[in-house]
């Protein structure tokens, strides 16, 4: 059976054309790419075709989040005025989730605030691992009809199984990762374990191993998401003195702060995959495929 053919539109900017015209090419939508002006005081002026048909989809990873939140507001008010009747969101990283509580008097809970807008604008919403912890669903966070999670994790391991010839050893650089490591183990059978972490600052952490043989082991570190590095590079660095005999990195979210991907290196990292929900030199598995599945869902 051919895979169901959607009308309406896909909007998309300069910058994410290439993994928006793939998501257009799957689904039949058809893909324009917003008009975007910066002023010299900072201010952005979009613009968008017009008119829009009754169904339109954006496509926007919220990496580097302030100007692109502001460039949003703009965007699916203008399409609601030029005709978009039911607009989603394809969000591959969504920002300032992990603030969602009140850590200290006075804090903003971020993941309220900006999921409150979210769901103010959309209709739909599609991301890829939210950073959520204290809430059980993303419909909590943005509270939308169709709030929906893909998971980046059987993605990136089958692709580690592809890579990896020998047994698979799966570490996360810390507890939280837990839940995407465990997954990606699961689905191939591999053992696994998290570090646990001790953070004294956005760059100085501490880790310890978990208490699983590693010397001899091909090992992949597993996380949502990379920023810094640092974290994955201490881990790094306590595999390769524990007798790893390799070590690789795969992650949903390549943010990679400048200079994140040498310090990894550096600690003894061989390869570095990613998803392509952010674009990176690291990219090695699409989630094209499946968003556009969850598109002919809707």
């Amino acid at each position: 059976m051919s895979p169901q053919i959607l009308s309406g539109a896909l909007l998309c900017f300069d910058d994410e054309r290439a993994v928006a015209q793939a998501t257009a090419d799957l689904t039949g939508l058809t893909l324009s790419v917003i008009e975007r002006h910066r002023f010299p005081d900072g201010e952005v002026r979009v613009r968008l075709p017009d008119p829009l048909p009754s169904r339109v989809v954006i496509w926007r990873g919220l990496h580097q989040p302030n100007e692109k939140l502001v460039e949003l507001l703009l965007v699916a008010r203008t399409a609601r005025t030029l005709g978009a009747q039911h607009l989603t969101l394809v969000v591959p990283y969504l920002a300032y989730m992990r603030q969602d509580i009140a850590f200290n008097p006075g804090e903003a809970v971020s993941q309220r605030i900006i999921g409150a807008l979210l769901a103010d604008l959309f209709d739909a919403v599609i991301t890829v691992d939210p950073h959520l912890h204290r809430v059980a669903t993303l419909q909590e966070a943005i509270p939308v009809h169709d709030a929906i999670v893909l998971n980046g994790a059987p993605l990136l391991s089958d692709h580690i199984a592809a890579q990896c010839a020998a047994d698979v050893l799966l570490i996360g650089p810390d507890e939280e990762s837990l839940q995407w490591v465990a997954r990606a183990a699961n689905r191939h059978g591999w053992a696994h374990g998290v570090c646990r972490k001790t953070r004294h600052g956005d760059r100085q952490v501490d880790i310890e191993l978990p208490d699983l043989p590693v010397k001899g082991r091909a090992v992949v570190l597993m996380d949502d998401v990379a920023s810094s590095g640092h974290t994955l590079a201490r881990a790094a660095q306590l595999l390769g003195a524990a007798g790893a005999a390799s070590i690789d990195v795969a992650v949903t979210h390549a943010l990679f702060a400048d200079g994140a991907v040498a310090l990894i290196r550096e600690a003894g990292v061989d390869r570095i995959w990613s998803t392509d929900c952010i674009p990176h030199e690291s990219n090695a598995v699409s989630i094209v495929p499946e968003v556009a599945a969850l598109l002919r869902g809707l």
